[in-house]
């Protein structure tokens, strides 16, 4: 009995621990607007900052949690000027995601992804069921860090300080 009990606690513990090492090919096409409201890819974006490490923050306006993990943000964004720092809003009005990076003051580079939290090939290979969430891609694309739930993760820094 005890044994059963341990295998399948291991096997769903397996399960459930996501590391991929590249996004896939869906998640690369999937779409997302500029603060100019043009639409671009993922994979476009991403090639924008290749030979840069990349913070990403998948967040929204409304969302409690988001905002109270911010000042950490701030901080790892002063501690780490060559990071760049991407924000992915999950927000579905346009509108109101602009007006939470102004009364925020969040600073750095700005896209949304018009479908939303629970919709679209990217939030799908996040399996994003919760936000904010911070992935970290190295400078040559490389998924190094895939989910952070809490910008204070200690993983997050030790994923910053590593160089190639």
């Amino acid at each position: 009995m005890r044994f059963a009990i341990l295998f399948f606690a291991v096997l769903f513990l397996s399960c459930s621990i996501e590391k991929p090492t590249k996004f896939s090919e869906l998640a690369l096409q999937d779409t997302a607007f500029t603060i100019q409201d043009s639409e671009i890819s993922i994979d476009s974006i991403l090639k924008i900052y290749k030979g840069k490490k990349v913070f990403i923050d998948v967040w929204a306006s409304w969302c409690g949690d988001c905002i109270k993990g911010l000042p950490s943000v701030k901080n790892l964004q002063k501690k780490y000027l060559e990071v760049v720092f991407l924000f992915l809003s999950v927000d579905t009005n346009k509108a109101a995601w602009k007006k939470g990076i102004r009364r925020f003051k969040i600073q750095g580079e700005h896209y949304i992804l018009p479908k939303g939290m629970k919709s679209g090939d990217f939030v799908d290979f996040l399996n994003l069921g919760w936000i904010p969430r911070y992935v970290v891609v190295d400078e040559n694309g490389k998924i190094i860090l895939f989910k952070a739930t809490r910008a204070s993760d200690s993983a997050i820094e030790e994923v910053l300080n590593k160089s190639l």
